[in-house]
């Protein structure tokens, strides 16, 4: 059974942790910052890749900022490559004005 939270390690930094059986075997680095969250990095261990368990932890991701009004910005090559191939689906909270 898998589940996922988010948890902050302090009021900027936080992970998004994905769980399967109890046990961690993935996890999103992110950071707060005005009112967007940064995804810097998403990881899944290797004996557990290809069982779609990034797609669990980026739907957690935008599961948590469409609850709390935030936008996000997609620093992680894999969370842009999401963004990008299915805009329609992220548009509500993708931060596309970041970098200007």
């Amino acid at each position: 059974m898998e589940n996922t939270s988010v948890d902050f390690t302090d009021k900027i930094h936080a992970e998004v942790r994905l769980f399967s059986d109890n046990v961690q075997v993935g996890k999103m680095n992110l950071a707060l910052t005005g009112g967007r969250l940064a995804v810097f990095h998403t990881e899944v261990d290797p004996e557990f890749e290809g069982r779609g368990f990034a797609k669990l932890l980026l739907e957690r991701l935008v599961r948590y900022a469409r609850e709390n009004d935030l936008k996000i910005i997609p620093l992680c090559p894999y969370v842009n490559a999401q963004f990008t191939r299915h805009p329609a689906e992220y548009d509500d909270v993708w931060s596309k004005d970041w970098h200007q």
